[in-house]
């Protein structure tokens, strides 16, 4: 916890944010040293997650302007990302546009990945996977480090 309270004083300072605070810290879905470093090289810039989790979760969907942290596979800081939008959408209304801005591959991988790891998730609840479910499409940008 003290290296992520140290990340972000660090951000704060560089970028001169000494009233900023930063919404929460976490990896990224399965493969959590892979997407972090995508964020870090600036290739991915956007994320879909289940709306549905929002809700059972009790959690408020992210806002634009929200500062997140952004940890690799051993919770070690790597990125400050701030939210640009937030859009809640059928997945199967999901552009091409906005899967490849996820970073991690063509239309198809985007939709495969999304549905194995939506479809595991939804099962520790006891639902279901359908291509119509609610997603959450943030589209975000890296601010530190440049």
């Amino acid at each position: 916890m003290d290296n992520i309270r140290q990340f972000w004083n660090d951000f704060c300072i560089v970028n001169q944010q000494e009233e900023a605070e930063y919404k929460a810290a976490f990896a990224f879905g399965a493969s959590a040293d892979w997407l972090a470093d995508l964020v870090v090289e600036g290739k991915k810039t956007a994320t879909t997650s289940g709306y549905v989790f929002y809700e059972l979760e009790k959690e408020a969907l992210p806002q634009a302007g929200e500062y997140y942290i952004v940890l690799n596979g051993v919770e070690k800081p790597v990125a400050v990302i701030q939210i640009q939008s937030v859009e809640v959408k059928p997945m199967n209304e999901v552009s091409e546009e906005f899967a490849l801005a996820e970073g991690e591959g063509d239309y198809r991988f985007w939709w495969d990945a999304h549905e194995k790891f939506f479809s595991e998730l939804l099962k520790e609840y006891g639902k279901e996977f359908s291509p119509d479910m609610l997603v959450v499409c943030e589209r975000f940008k890296k601010v530190y480090p440049k």
